[in-house]
């Protein structure tokens, strides 16, 4: 198969199709239902994990909890932009913050305007653009982890350890209904427990696709309580169960800001 533009795009429609069907799916199979090689199937399911459909694991991928229609995407993506917007303004004058290795997470930077605020983080896409001189950021170093630019490994790790921050914003693979956090990689885990025992109060923003989610992820679990930023659409079960065992839930609706 020839690898122009619309034979890819009609593989990532055909792989989002099959993984709605099954959830799940392994790296191998694909190849062969698609007759491409190994590399040619990581590098479609790392454009859709881009994207926020999907979540890889060692040899294949998972589905988030209830993929997105194409004419949702969108929309999915103004909510995640709209939490940014919010974390931002939970973040004062003077903060020391820890971001991971989530874009959402990592999308607040853009809206602290001038508010001189010191920032930690092992998301190593904080290169790809240039901040205002307010912020003063420091990269974990460590391995480097994909397109998406994670950073872990014992160097994160033992320069992770040293810091002590304020608040943590956390993205995530999903918040599951008893309030686990779940990661699709779960060598992202130890640094996201650590960033959480590290500060003083953290935020786990996930917008409303990923309110519930079960499946074969790394897990967790929230030793300490803390705040869910999430979007109007979140189900509203899962956010009472959350409330219930003692998260602060926070919703953001599209008429909280000036869209124009």
């Amino acid at each position: 198969m020839k690898r122009d533009r619309q034979s890819v795009n009609d593989r990532h429609t055909k792989i989002l199709s099959l993984l709605r069907e099954r959830r799940e799916i392994k790296v191998e199979e694909l190849a062969q239902i698609f007759d491409v090689s190994p590399m040619t199937i990581r590098r479609d399911l790392q454009h859709l994990e881009d994207r926020g459909l999907v979540s890889r694991f060692y040899g294949g991928a998972v589905a988030e909890q209830r993929l997105p229609l194409p004419a949702e995407a969108d929309q999915v993506k103004l909510y995640r932009d709209l939490i940014s917007r919010y974390a931002a303004t939970l973040v004062s004058e003077e903060d020391h913050i820890f971001i991971n290795g989530s874009k959402t997470a990592l999308g607040l930077l853009d809206y602290l305007e001038q508010k001189q605020v010191r920032v930690f983080t092992n998301n190593g896409l904080v290169c790809a653009k240039k901040y205002p001189s307010n912020l003063r950021i420091t990269l974990s170093g460590g391995d480097v982890r994909g397109q998406n630019a994670i950073l872990t490994g014992d160097c994160t790790m033992r320069n992770l350890l040293m810091e002590q921050a304020g608040k943590a914003f956390i993205g995530c693979t999903g918040i599951s209904p008893n309030g686990e956090l779940l990661c699709g990689i779960p060598t992202e885990l130890a640094i996201n427990e650590t960033m959480l025992s590290h500060s003083n109060q953290y935020y786990i923003l996930a917008d409303h696709t990923k309110i519930g989610v079960m499946g074969t992820y790394a897990s967790l679990h929230l030793e300490k309580m803390g705040t869910v930023i999430t979007d109007e659409k979140a189900p509203a079960a899962v956010l009472d169960q959350l409330r219930f065992i003692g998260m602060g839930v926070i919703q953001v609706k599209q008429s909280d800001f000036d869209l124009d």
